[in-house]
């Protein structure tokens, strides 16, 4: 098992660790040192949703809501016939995730207004990898000995906020993952015969087949 805790604060952290079994090959970055990244370069798109729906930062005290669309799915073979190094897996398995929208609910209103939507969620310019790892995907074991760092700091930012300057001032963030982009065959794999059929309808949005 793995314990995270509360991850508090970016400074004096690494950007990217190495957390993974010795009989394979992986990078990957902190879940989020990569979110922080992700929100900086939609700080324009924030700001700009902000003045478009005239929300002042008077009105926004409760924070913003981000929705992320987690992916992980097998890249297939990436066999090298030449060069030396050790012997790892000739498959290659990548875990990414894509911000789908930003919200934001005014003092004195119910409804959440939406202040960014991605617009194209399945484009490979809006997916940001956050963990490469050489492992055929139906490694169970090794693809969650790499996996499990992940999901532990994926648990401890459910259960915090991201305090974050963004348009020169301190905002508050809370995050809710959607595993929408798993491949069908992982997701068996790693949850096994009652994920059979997926959890979600399509890879575009979170309704679920129980909706």
């Amino acid at each position: 098992s793995w314990d995270v805790g509360i991850i508090d604060g970016l400074s004096g952290w690494t950007s990217s660790v190495d957390d993974v079994p010795a009989d394979t090959i992986a990078r990957r970055f902190r879940y989020d040192v990569a979110l922080v990244s992700a929100l900086k370069d939609l700080e324009e798109d924030i700001m700009e949703g902000l003045r478009e729906r005239s929300l002042d930062d008077s009105t926004c005290t409760s924070g913003f809501t981000v929705v992320v669309k987690e992916s992980c799915d097998g890249m297939g073979d990436v066999s090298e016939k030449h060069g030396s190094g050790p012997a790892v897996p000739e498959k290659a398995v990548r875990f990414s995730f894509t911000i789908m929208s930003i919200s934001i609910r005014a003092d004195g209103e119910e409804d959440a207004v939406t202040i960014f939507q991605e617009q194209k969620p399945n484009s490979e310019l809006s997916c940001r990898p956050l963990c490469l790892m050489f492992v055929d995907e139906s490694d169970h074991e090794t693809l969650t000995a790499i996996l499990g760092p992940v999901v532990a700091e994926r648990k401890a930012m459910l259960e915090s906020r991201l305090i974050l300057s963004v348009g020169g001032l301190l905002r508050s963030f809370r995050f809710f993952f959607r595993g929408t982009g798993y491949d069908e065959k992982m997701v068996r794999e790693m949850e096994g015969l009652e994920a059979s059929g997926s959890t979600y309808v399509c890879t575009l949005c979170d309704s679920t087949r129980a909706e």
